[in-house]
């Protein structure tokens, strides 16, 4: 390359250049390749070796039936003996994460495939629920191997609802002695508190309802719950999750009358519920009704029809002239602003009162609806105090109005007045009452001297 001279030679003044590179090091018994070569980050992160007793168990409930199944063969019909080796159990197997095997082996005898069916090619037992009698003390027995099971493993509580909830779901999949046991069971479970009513939210699934499965599953469920508890019990645990006016829903929307429901759970030995469900349909029409007779009456509709709503109201829910009277009277009250002092509000009232006479004498036709007009002014003068010298008032004007007669008026002076205020409304009316038994023994004797 630089031909026979050679390479130049270096200028005596040219700097000497050292070399950068640093010595090896030292043997240290690792390889000097090993540690010049350093690993590189990468993306995936570093991977580690997992511990064989730290690698996640296969979900495997074959194997969780065989042993319950097993188990439970071995205790027989001894439903001590169950509850006794399901609390053991609970020590041994993940109750935790089989919990819908264990809940479907003690209902249905072993695992459910969708729709309720049991495969033909898997264990089964004969300790269960569905394989018992189908009478109410076997499915109270069954309630407490449940019962028991649950306080003991308190995590299963959510599981066993959830269970329950797929089971009502599965009603059409189940032979119908299967549903009857399974009513009764879920009726003792709603009374002892193990399940909450908000499970019943499955029997509105529209393919039951549509085949009557519903109705029919829900007899059996409140005759035990009844037996157990009583109608209010019930009552409270319904409206607690909002389902006490939800329980025509268990029939077609074209049979969801209350005279549908009440033939339907009289005649099937239910008439407490049948009434329950007349009284809370009664009561929701009644709020319906003050709530539309108060935005008629703010919007100043004329009385006439006023009157024609409020009787087709009363025909359609079965709505009785005294407590229309009552709503009536509470709807006239709450329309204005009272005046707060008392010399000045008697005045008001009268005045406001006798403008909606003709309204409140639409619905005074009977006797005991002028008592109860009677019964409604005392109590609301009596808890509004600005009020309780205008009680007089107020029934002189109904009198003059017609809106009251002699007759009620000397009823509740007698004896069915109210003790609220009592002492100070019958002073008022003394005078008053006076007159009207005068005035009636003369009606009297005129009628004598005329025959």
């Amino acid at each position: 390359m630089y031909g026979a001279a050679g390479p130049p030679a270096r200028s005596a003044s040219a700097p000497v250049v050292r070399s950068l590179r640093r010595p090896p090091p030292q043997a240290t018994g690792v390889s000097f390749m090993n540690n010049q070569k350093q690993q590189k980050p990468t993306l995936s992160g570093q991977r580690f070796k997992t511990r064989k007793r730290d690698e996640k168990e296969r979900f495997d409930p074959t194997q969780f039936q065989d042993c319950i199944i097993q188990g439970l063969t071995e205790t027989g019909t001894d439903l001590e003996a169950v509850a006794k080796f399901l609390d053991a159990s609970g020590a041994k197997l993940d109750y935790r994460r089989y919990a819908e095997t264990l809940f479907d082996i003690l209902v249905a005898g072993g695992m459910l495939a969708p729709g309720g069916t049991l495969a033909d090619d898997m264990m089964r037992t004969h300790v269960c629920v569905f394989a018992a009698q189908e009478d109410l003390e076997t499915m109270q027995a069954f309630a407490q191997v449940f019962n028991k099971l649950i306080r003991r493993y308190k995590y299963l509580e959510k599981g066993f609802e959830d269970e329950v909830k797929k089971l009502l779901l599965f009603l059409k999949g189940f032979s119908e002695s299967e549903r009857n046991k399974l009513a009764m069971l879920t009726g003792v479970l709603l009374a002892n508190g193990t399940l909450n009513a908000s499970i019943l939210n499955s029997l509105y699934n529209e393919n039951l309802v549509k085949e009557g499965v519903s109705a029919a599953f829900a007899v059996k469920l409140f005759k035990s719950w009844i037996n157990e508890k009583d109608i209010n019990a019930v009552a409270a645990s319904l409206r607690k999750v909002s389902m006490d006016n939800r329980l025509m829903e268990l029939f077609p929307a074209n049979k969801q009358s209350v005279e549908h429901f009440t033939k339907y759970f009289t005649e099937a030995g239910l008439k407490e519920l049948s009434e329950y469900v007349r009284n809370q349909q009664t009561i929701g029409a009644r709020k319906e009704l003050q709530k539309e007779l108060q935005e008629q009456m703010s919007r100043g509709d004329p009385f006439k029809d006023i009157i024609l709503y409020v009787k087709e109201e009363m025909k359609r829910n079965n709505i009785p002239e005294p407590v229309v009277i009552g709503i009536v009277w509470s709807s006239v009250m709450s329309t204005v602003e009272w005046n707060k002092k008392e010399e000045l509000v008697a005045e008001q009232a009268i005045k406001h009162l006798k403008q909606y006479s003709p309204l409140l004498a639409a619905f005074t036709t009977q006797g005991q609806s002028e008592l109860t007009l009677l019964l409604k002014i005392q109590e609301y003068c009596y808890d509004n105090i600005h009020f309780m010298k205008a009680f007089q008032k107020i029934v002189v004007l109904f009198y003059k109005a017609e809106v009251l007669s002699e007759e009620p008026i000397l009823k509740w002076y007698k004896d069915a007045h109210v003790a609220k205020g009592k002492s100070v409304f019958l002073e008022q009316m003394k005078k008053f009452v006076e007159w009207l038994k005068n005035a009636e023994e003369e009606s009297e004797s005129e009628a004598e001297e005329g025959d």
